[in-house]
């Protein structure tokens, strides 16, 4: 195909619409033809960033850039295709801030011919947008300034007599610069990770309203196309865990965790925990009032749930499988009610509950210790499982008073302010806190912490076939079966690389990771190259997706390498090795023991059978020397310094 021809496709994608704060104006622009190689979403995001952003760039300053990316079957014909991918430099770690979304408002977006909404400067008084495929109209927000996020929605739904608007939205946390401050659309669909609410708090963006276009993005019009979507959706349905995630989401899988050993609790002190059947949210059933879902997905894997609180019902969402765990177990707490209430809670506030429960479950555990003392407690009770405490806790971090005015924060530069060897019982990665795995017991994960690009987080690396492939995958694809083997570090470096490269091009589609990586379990890309040359048209094989993702991947860790300040480097906390734990009880107390939290005296006598088993510096070294060179990056982790302007990848059929 020759360039014209290409380039005339690739127009075809969307418009770039750009917003500047400052000076109240707006415009689109065509989608840039040195972005294709990088596709939509999370490529086109990262591509952009390191053209664009200035090392030293303030992440709450004027000059900062916020980026909302449709992935490239965004909106589309395609099943499970609703993602938004969101970036800007994170105000939590001061490196790459990202974060992702489900619900409608990417597909809605695309219906307007927008694939990237590109925002810089401030407004000087609270705004929000309202986008329509015009383009962005600047409203005043000063009315929902200091309401939260359900009352925002609810308001600007009044405002402009449409129910079928979708919405993006902050809440206090984001307006008073809570450092992991969400982005929240619907009661259950949050962008929660790195603090990219704060951003639009600096920026006084209360809100992103959008509009139903016309604009039919990849529409399944010929057999072809009909076929091809078809067949991805079957394959979904037909996925073996398809009937039970579809009916209790990932919140039905807590008891998997902690029976299979990975589940971390009381801050990571311990593996597994204790009647953890009273709090898995199969439990939640009864209470189911209504199923839902993300734009064109076969899941439907949310839940609106009704439960008796002090006498009276009251509605709820129910939590994912990550905050069930970082609310629950993470800080002790064993009430299925009150783990429900601090999740809706913290969506209401718009805080993400990963970072918001880490931070609680650290000054529960330095309390514990006595690290803490009563005066910068503030005479709260931080025992254990308090869910009053955690309650207080998440107002506090969002009025900047009290404790939560240190633990707002984050952990890294709580750990900071608190000192006295607070830093020890840390569980973040480049100043990002850890998600529900415990590291210590699954190693791929393990590697996968240390080497995300957003910070100490499974979701942006998403490495479940190291548990969910058969060792006959595994010896096809890595040549040994220990592949699969959580406990052991082989190949581990090569699994990661696997996961790391197909998230990313997940990402830049604008997938839905449960269908594809969860129920599917498929890191081949074979079903997307065949949705995509179906509904776009694109002559391409998966080796074009991977180099695709070997590019983004790279694009990351430069980002990172030009911005970060000493809060850069692919390593785990010291709590996590074993010949150095702190003295935690990271045993298993399940009856199930895996053996992953014992200490190196207790291992004495195995030394030649365990080699290259459990987590270890040593053999965290091991696994990031081998991920390094299946990157192709040199020994200290860093990509070729000169990346060339990229060329059109993709040969684009006529017929599409």
């Amino acid at each position: 195909m020759n360039g014209d021809r290409n380039l005339e496709s690739v127009k075809k994608f969307g418009r770039l619409l750009k917003v500047d704060l400052d000076s109240g104006r707006s415009g689109f622009s065509e989608f840039p033809e040195s972005a294709v190689p990088y596709l939509g979403g999370r490529g086109f995001n990262i591509w952009y960033l390191y053209h664009h952003l200035a090392a030293g760039t303030d992440p709450l300053g004027p000059k900062a850039t916020l980026l909302l990316s449709c992935g490239f079957l965004t909106g589309s014909a395609a099943p499970a295709a609703p993602r938004l991918h969101i970036n800007a430099l994170s105000p939590l770690t001061g490196i790459l801030g990202a974060s992702n979304i489900g619900g409608y408002v990417g597909a809605w977006l695309r219906s307007c011919n927008i694939v990237s909404i590109i925002i810089t400067g401030r407004s000087s008084r609270p705004t929000y947008l309202y986008i329509d495929e015009a383009g962005a109209h600047f409203k005043d927000a000063a009315s929902l300034w200091g309401k939260d996020c359900f009352d925002v929605q609810d308001r600007i739904r009044e405002i402009h007599k449409d129910e079928r608007i979708k919405i993006l939205t902050i809440g206090p946390a984001g307006e008073n610069r809570v450092s992991f401050a969400a982005v929240m659309s619907d009661r259950d669909h949050a962008a929660g990770r790195t603090g990219m609410g704060s951003v639009m708090g600096s920026k006084n963006l209360k809100a992103i309203v959008i509009s139903k276009g016309a604009h039919q993005h990849l529409r399944a019009v010929t057999s072809i196309q009909k076929t091809a979507v078809k067949t991805y959706a079957q394959q979904i349905r037909s996925a073996p865990e398809f009937a039970f995630f579809s009916k209790f989401g990932g919140s039905g899988y807590l008891e998997w965790a902690n029976e299979f050993g990975i589940m971390g609790s009381k801050n990571y002190g311990r593996i597994g925990a204790d009647q953890v059947e009273q709090i898995d949210g199969r439990r939640l059933e009864k209470n189911i009032v209504r199923s839902s879902g993300c734009f064109r997905c076969p899941v439907q894997c949310k839940a609106d749930l009704k439960m008796r609180v002090q006498g009276r019902d009251e509605n709820f969402t129910r939590p994912e499988f990550e905050p069930m765990i970082n609310l629950g177990p993470k800080c002790g707490l064993d009430d299925l009610e009150k783990i429900v209430h601090l999740d809706n809670l913290c969506n209401r506030l718009g805080m993400d509950s990963t970072s918001a429960a880490t931070v609680i479950a650290f000054a529960m555990d330095l309390f514990e210790r006595g690290v803490l003392s009563a005066d910068q407690a503030g005479g709260l009770d931080l025992a254990w499982g308090n869910a009053d405490t955690m309650e207080t806790l998440l107002f506090q971090m969002v009025e900047g008073r009290g404790l939560g005015k240190i633990l707002r924060l984050g952990v890294q530069k709580a750990a900071e302010v608190i000192g006295n060897g607070s830093s020890r019982y840390a569980a973040h990665v480049k100043g990002l806190e850890l998600t529900a795995y415990h590291p210590s017991a699954i190693m791929g994960t393990a590697l996968g912490y240390a080497v995300s690009s957003r910070g100490g987080d499974y979701n942006n690396v998403y490495a479940s076939l190291e548990y969910s492939w058969t060792q006959d995958q595994a010896e096809k694809e890595f040549g040994t079966k220990e592949a699969v083997d959580i406990h052991s570090i082989t190949a581990k470096g090569r699994v990661i690389k696997k996961a790391v490269i197909t998230n990313i091009i997940v990402d830049s589609l604008g997938l839905c990771k449960v269908p594809v990586l969860s129920l599917l379990r498929d890191f081949n890309l074979e079903n997307e190259v065949e949705l995509l040359r179906g509904l776009a048209g694109l002559d391409l094989s998966k080796e074009d997706l991977e180099r695709a993702g070997e590019k983004i991947a790279a694009l990351e860790k430069l980002f990172n390498l030009r911005h970060e300040r000493g809060n850069c480097e692919d390593t785990l906390p010291e709590m996590f090795f074993k010949e150095d734990n702190g003295g935690r009880d990271t045993g298993d107390t399940n009856g199930k023991g895996n053996g992953a939290g014992s200490t190196d005296a207790e291992n004495s006598g195995k030394a030649g059978k365990n080699r290259g088993r459990g987590l270890t510096r040593q053999n965290l070294e091991i696994m990031l020397k081998e991920y390094y060179i299946a990157m192709g990056w040199d020994e200290n982790g860093i990509p070729p310094g000169a990346i060339e302007e990229p060329k059109i990848l993709f040969n684009w059929r006529k017929d599409k």
